[in-house]
């Protein structure tokens, strides 16, 4: 999965590394979502996903397929989220600097779920900086919890971020099943 707030780049990290053609659900964004959907960080945005994004990738030369679901970043898709979750190995969150508490429904979710994640901050143009223990705190990331930064927009930087991503579920994955033989 790929999780983030409204207009992180979700949709933009999907489209610049699916081999096929990536499953776009998105709408204009009408009237009836002013006061609801902050604008503020994205004021040149037009539409909004509404259910899902889809693509694919392999990675590993081949040995590994990918299937990303981009899950919409508004909380009262929750329960989108949650059908989306079951059975997901793992999550790319996405973050941006200017409103890094965006990113808190997201990463609440997934530890509720239990679903191991990584975080990616998307560096958008004139975005601050901040050193990655700063981030971390602001995250309330765990100290194992990967933390990489993308610029969505850029195919081999969005790789690294999946790379990341893989990386640590498997060695997520590792760990639990060396725990389960003992």
């Amino acid at each position: 999965m790929v999780a983030g707030g409204f207009g992180v780049g979700k949709t933009t990290l999907i489209g610049s590394v699916s081999e096929v053609r990536p499953l776009r659900m998105e709408e204009p964004i009408t009237q009836a979502s002013a006061g609801v959907d902050d604008l503020r960080g994205t004021p040149h945005k037009t539409t909004t996903t509404v259910a899902m994004d889809f693509g694919r990738i392999h990675m590993a030369g081949g040995r590994i397929a990918l299937y990303l679901f981009g899950l919409p970043g508004q909380s009262r898709f929750q329960p989108l989220w949650e059908d989306l979750a079951e059975g997901a190995l793992g999550c790319l969150v996405l973050a941006d600097t200017r409103d890094l508490d965006a990113s808190h429904d997201a990463l609440g979710l997934l530890d509720g779920a239990g679903i191991p994640y990584a975080v990616a901050i998307n560096t958008f143009p004139g975005s601050p900086s901040y050193p990655e223990a700063e981030l971390r705190e602001a995250l309330a990331l765990d100290p194992a919890t990967p933390l990489t930064h993308c610029d969505a927009r850029d195919r081999t930087s969005s790789l690294h971020a999946l790379i990341t991503l893989t990386e640590y579920l498997s060695a997520h994955r590792s760990a639990a099943l060396l725990e389960t033989r003992r």
